[in-house]
């Protein structure tokens, strides 16, 4: 693995906001004095924005665009009509320079420490070899190619080698139990799959063969296997074809191949909703609208190509799961011809005994310079007083990427103070929200504003979001429902098998037609950064007074005394709610009479007595997506005295474990809903 040096340049590269406001200003003509200015500019003027992005990436379509965005009403909005294109060719458009700086397209490594490094000119090679097998196994344009794979280089090279030939990638991580990912595949129906045999995970081996039967028993539209062999596992299926053969073909068909040229709208991969509450949505994705989401998100997470001088040597790293939308964002950094860093196991090692180092030993190894994960990793890091002066190579790192969840302002600060140490005070957060439903973000960051711990710096250039309250009124300083009022790209182009779109219309545009209701709780603030409160169905209402989730959780989660917690408002058949919440306490800590006072005390700090909880109750862990959203809707709906088998699905949960001891806790509170333990304080007091 290539390390960061010794002598570390700390010079931040001219932000990427700012050079595309410098091309607007000589290309175009436009100049604008404040980044809200240019906001309003890029929502106004949706076709004059994104052909600027079209131009400025330089995006490359060998047949005529007729028209930028032909109508505007949502979801039925078409972009660049006549346009042909292609993912994996706009990523292969960076080899030759990037090959010219020595620049490497991948670093991996695994949760052993063990590493890979893929060179840009090796990556084409590997996926324009797999390319033309699948192109000779009968793999057509619009075919499904399943993949069943962590976080290495092999699912970074299946997604380009079906990107190339115009099959739609739909990939499951093995974290997953059967009948999650038969949810997903049944209503896709792969031809082919890349699955691994078994993974390396929090210190244990898991043996994937008997999975991997189990799913071509119950899939017979597979027809081809490609094994990714590993040392999980001592025997393979015979039929198996050797993924490592296949992408190590080296002949003038692999020198000469040349990915397809894709109408526009082609669809590029399938993502899945969570699934929690019923069958998880296929949400299809095209070409052009990921690339160009891609480009103008570069923006906001401050990209550039790692063999440009400007930002010579930059290595993006997230930390995802393959699973999770994240991974699609850290994959899509080669759209930008960065370096991308992949690390493929647990975060924290073993779950006894957890060392929350081990990330940052990675990044600071592989040179990692833009380091991002979920913001529990980060509240965990500070809980277990992780001193990141003491990981070498971590001083490269000048921008830190949070998302999953809001990031509390006390953890940034913590962050912020601890890159100080380094030699890095102005250390930038791109905090970011969006989602699988658009492989992009709605709110992000922007290295030229103000920070601001706790929020997100400002709304995404070409997104229209709004908060709204109940009458369809824009609001700010105030939470509303997250809103986008005019089309983006990389919206849908439709669920897989929802032939007349009814499950698309009714799950974002039922209760405003043509508007795109997101399900978040946002706060719009008065300088245009923006706050993210939780899913607007699983608010707290208290008395008339709303709250999300997220303020909650922030106030009481940097309570020392506390790991994680959970909180959902149960009502009773009077019509009246009880405030419960799950608590996990630290290491040598309990629910005891302290941890109450100490919780009221937080909370009527922060936010007011009235969203003191009328419960605690400890809890063994919390239940949480596979993406690490907490579980707040199903949980609340066990306690209501919904079906157990409408509500919970363990294999949509990364905490299976947990939830058998919510369901015996909800029986209990609905045979007789206990009175003890009330914390010793008048909520309106």
């Amino acid at each position: 693995m290539n390390s960061a040096t010794t002598s570390v340049d700390l010079t931040t590269p001219v932000p990427q906001m700012r050079l595309y406001r410098n091309w607007l200003k000589e290309i175009r003509g436009l100049e604008f004095a404040t980044y809200e200015d240019l906001h309003h500019w890029s929502v106004d003027d949706l076709e004059g924005f994104w052909r600027s992005i079209w131009e400025w990436d330089r995006v490359q379509s060998p047949t005529p665009v007729t028209d930028v965005l032909g109508g505007d009403a949502m979801p039925d909005a078409r972009w660049f009509d006549g346009a042909t294109v292609n993912y994996a060719r706009h990523v292969f458009g960076h080899v030759d320079a990037a090959e010219e700086a020595g620049q490497p397209a991948i670093i991996a490594q695994d949760e052993r420490g063990r590493n890979e490094t893929i060179g840009w000119r090796e990556l084409r090679s590997r996926a324009a070899s797999l390319a033309l097998d699948l192109r000779a196994r009968g793999i057509a344009p619009g075919d499904r190619v399943a993949a069943y794979l962590p976080n290495i280089p092999a699912a970074v090279i299946g997604l380009l080698a079906c990107a190339s030939v115009g099959a739609v990638w739909t990939l499951c991580s093995p974290d997953m139990g059967i009948n999650a990912v038969l949810d997903r595949w049944r209503q896709t129906q792969p031809k082919a799959l890349i699955a691994v045999d078994g993974v390396f995970y929090a210190g244990k081996t898991l043996d994937r063969r008997a999975t991997l039967a189990e799913i071509r028993a119950q899939l017979p539209c597979i027809e081809s296997l490609y094994l990714v062999s590993t040392d999980c596992a001592e025997s393979v299926a015979t039929d198996a074809i050797d993924f490592a053969a296949v992408i190590a073909r080296d002949d003038e068909a692999v020198a000469g191949f040349e990915p397809e040229w894709l109408p526009f709208d082609h669809p590029l991969w399938i993502l899945y909703s969570s699934g929690t509450t019923g069958l998880p949505k296929a949400i299809v994705h095209g070409h052009g609208g990921v690339i160009l989401a891609t480009a103008a998100g570069r923006l906001h997470f401050d990209l550039g190509p790692s063999y440009e001088e400007n930002t010579l040597g930059d290595r993006f790293h997230w930390n995802s799961a393959s699973g999770w939308v994240m991974w699609n964002i850290q994959v899509g950094g080669l759209l930008s011809g960065t370096t991308i860093c992949l690390f493929d196991g647990s975060p924290s090692g073993t779950r006894t005994d957890p060392d929350w180092t081990r990330l940052w030993d990675f990044a600071g190894r592989a040179g990692v310079t833009w380091f991002g994960a979920g913001a529990a990793f980060f509240a965990n890091c500070r809980k277990a007083g992780v001193e990141i002066a003491q990981i070498d190579g971590a001083e490269r790192i000048r921008a830190l990427g949070s998302t999953g969840s809001p990031l509390p302002p006390d953890v940034q600060r913590w962050g912020t103070a601890q890159f100080a140490t380094l030699g890095r005070p102005d250390i930038w957060w791109c905090n970011v929200s969006g989602g699988t439903e658009i492989a992009a973000a709605f709110m992000a960051g922007n290295p030229e504003l103000p920070d601001t711990p706790g929020r997100l710096q400002c709304r995404h250039l070409g997104a229209a979001v709004e908060a709204w309250n109940e009458r369809g009124e824009p609001i700010v300083d105030e939470v509303g429902e997250l809103v986008c009022t005019k089309p983006f790209p990389s919206m849908p182009l439709y669920f897989w098998g929802d032939e007349d779109g009814s499950r698309y219309r009714g799950s974002y545009f039922s209760e405003w037609p043509g508007i795109w209701r997101h399900g978040d709780w946002l706060t719009v603030h008065e300088d245009g950064s923006c706050t993210i409160s939780g899913r607007s169905d699983a608010t707290i209402n208290r008395h008339g007074v709303r709250m999300g989730t997220a303020e909650i959780y922030a106030a009481v989660e940097q309570l020392p005394r506390i790991a994680d917690t959970m909180i959902i408002d149960v009502e009773d058949a009077d019509g009246d709610s009880r405030l419960l919440m799950f608590v996990v306490p630290s290491e040598g800590e309990q629910v005891d009479a302290e941890t109450q006072d100490a919780v009221a005390a937080a909370i009527r700090t922060s936010l007011s007595p009235r969203f003191v909880p009328d419960l605690l109750i400890a809890a063994p862990g919390i239940p949480r997506t596979l993406s690490g959203k907490k579980q707040e809707l199903p949980i609340k709906r066990l306690f209501a005295g919904w079906p157990v088998a409408k509500v919970i699905n363990v294999e949509a949960s990364s905490t299976p474990e947990v939830l058998p001891w919510y369901v015996e806790r909800a029986q209990a509170w609905r045979s007789h809903e206990p009175s003890q333990a009330r914390l010793r304080t008048e909520r309106t007091s």
